[in-house]
């Protein structure tokens, strides 16, 4: 890239995010990102779409998918998106994502793209039967951003090598085209506490909805039963909880249930340990389940409620599509006239 100082942006601050339809949303979802997403709708212009696009870069069965999407939106909505506040939509609704991701493909160098480390890590030693797509995701997830100019992205740390290419892609675009400060170069919002949730049935491993073991997570549609169950199954040792964070060191499982108890209750983990220090988990788990149905127990009935009569959902992503066309498509067009795209 080069060594100039770029312009600055002066448009507005805007937010946007999404999360694939792949898999059942879960607490590491949740504290994460979406109580992320309902605080910042408050602050900035938040956009928050369902990303069924970056979806099939591997191959998704079409019916499920349609559903997935709506069960991502009952979702935001259970967790605190309003869609009065917030723009909530799926990206496919949206053609200027498309559009632009395809400027964005020829304004990116294939070695950015190389230097991804998140397709080698998914492609692994089969790269060439792997999607292009999957490949040149980076390329739309910009795109994603830029097409409404969004200053800040909620990202965990797998997604900050990404945010970067986007900001390379718009400085490229906007050197190339001469049009200084046209695109944002954003800045990533770090996920903050609770952001990386654990499994439950391995301290050392991520809560992921690709998990074989459903009691590996919570899941948000979990009734209170299953909440109760899976925190009573969850993996511990034998010592009881330490007076400090650092006597968890070396704890992965004692850990990540007193982060998930902290993150819960809104509470450091150091007062969490103060209340808990010297109690072993027979006392600790019962009081983590009961906060944890609390917390959880209302998202997964009102996303039940959703689902039971997907009408809400739908009206909600149909009227937050064409709120995100009239932001996006008039920044697609002047991209056009600055490309020098023929209008007729």
């Amino acid at each position: 890239m080069t060594d100039q100082a770029p312009t600055p942006y002066a448009g507005p601050e805007r937010v946007l995010s999404g999360v694939q339809p792949t898999g059942d949303l879960h607490l590491g979802n949740y504290l994460g990102a979406l109580v992320k997403f309902s605080r910042l709708q408050h602050e900035i212009p938040t956009f928050i779409f369902v990303a069924d696009m970056h979806a099939i870069t591997a191959w998704q069965e079409p019916a499920k998918l349609k559903q997935q999407v709506r069960e991502i939106a009952a979702a935001y909505l259970a967790t605190g998106l309003d869609p009065k506040v917030a723009t909530i939509f799926a990206q496919s609704a949206v053609p200027e994502h498309a559009e632009l991701a395809w400027v964005f493909n020829c304004v990116a160098r294939l070695g950015w793209l190389d230097r991804m480390t998140q397709f080698k890590d998914k492609a692994g030693k089969h790269k060439e039967r792997e999607s292009v797509g999957l490949y040149t995701y980076p390329v739309l997830q910009a795109a994603d951003i830029l097409a409404y100019k969004a200053t800040k992205v909620p990202v965990g740390d797998d997604q900050k090598q990404h945010l970067e290419l986007t900001r390379d892609i718009a400085q490229k675009f906007n050197n190339d085209f001469s049009a200084p400060g046209f695109f944002p170069l954003p800045e990533p919002l770090t996920q903050g506490p609770g952001a990386r949730v654990m499994s439950l049935r391995d301290g050392t491993a991520k809560m992921s909805k690709s998990d074989p073991s459903d009691n590996s997570r919570i899941n948000l549609t979990d009734d209170a039963d299953a909440i109760a169950q899976k925190v009573r199954k969850a993996r511990t040792d034998a010592d009881p909880l330490p007076e400090t964070v650092a006597g968890l060191e070396g704890r992965a499982e004692a850990k990540n249930l007193v982060a998930i108890y902290a993150a819960l209750s809104g509470k450091p983990e150091a007062d969490v340990l103060t209340e808990y220090a010297g109690q072993g988990f027979g006392a600790f788990k019962p009081r983590l389940a009961d906060l944890a149905v609390s917390v959880m127990g209302p998202i997964g009935g009102e996303m039940r409620r959703l689902l039971a009569d997907p009408g809400e959902i739908d009206r909600v992503l149909t009227d937050g599509a064409v709120r995100a066309r009239e932001l996006a498509a008039p920044t697609v067009a002047e991209v056009k006239k600055l490309v020098g795209f023929w209008a007729g």
